[in-house]
């Protein structure tokens, strides 16, 4: 499997223990299998690091977008891992993306209606390497300089989702 890692900086030799603090208690190494999500979310002048992986031996969940992804967010936001697995595939978090102000897995809303609200917009796929016997099964392929798309695709696509985030929660009011 092709994975890619946008930074601002070549990571040959990445930390698993040094992810995104808001899930898996900083602990994983995130990448997407989608080059395209991964080219458009890049900020000014960037990296794209290749990876390759190999998903032999693993133990691997894979979620879709439904009520136990929502769950694994969930506890996610609330430091409640509850997975010993090697690896996480499954939809980005559109809260995480588009920055709604954690308001989906903030507790305030029922699950029903969280889930509703993350299921608005579009869905990117991401891998999450968790473990040290899945790190070593990520083979650094190469890296090189990308700059920002400037089409406004992103900007479009980020206004075109706090549209309908909108009209969701407006739906969740009646």
């Amino acid at each position: 499997m092709r994975l890619y890692h946008v930074s601002d900086i070549e990571i040959k030799d990445p930390d698993i223990r040094h992810g995104r603090k808001n899930a898996d208690f900083g602990q994983g190494f995130y990448l997407t299998p989608d080059l395209e999500f991964a080219r458009k979310w890049a900020v000014s002048e960037a990296v794209l690091n290749e990876y390759e992986f190999n998903e032999a031996g693993l133990a691997i969940k894979e979620f879709k977008r439904d009520a136990d992804w929502f769950d694994y967010i969930y506890n996610n936001r609330h430091l409640k891992d509850g997975l010993d697995v090697d690896v996480v595939m499954g939809p980005i978090a559109n809260d995480t993306i588009f920055d709604t102000l954690g308001i989906i897995s903030s507790g305030f809303l029922a699950p029903e209606d969280a889930l509703k609200l993350l299921l608005v917009g579009p869905c990117y796929i991401q891998v999450a390497i968790k473990s040290d016997k899945a790190r070593a099964q990520l083979k650094f392929i190469r890296s090189c300089k990308i700059e920002r798309q400037e089409s406004g695709a992103k900007e479009k696509e980020e206004a075109e989702y706090q549209d309908a985030f909108a009209k969701a929660m407006e739906e969740l009011d009646r």
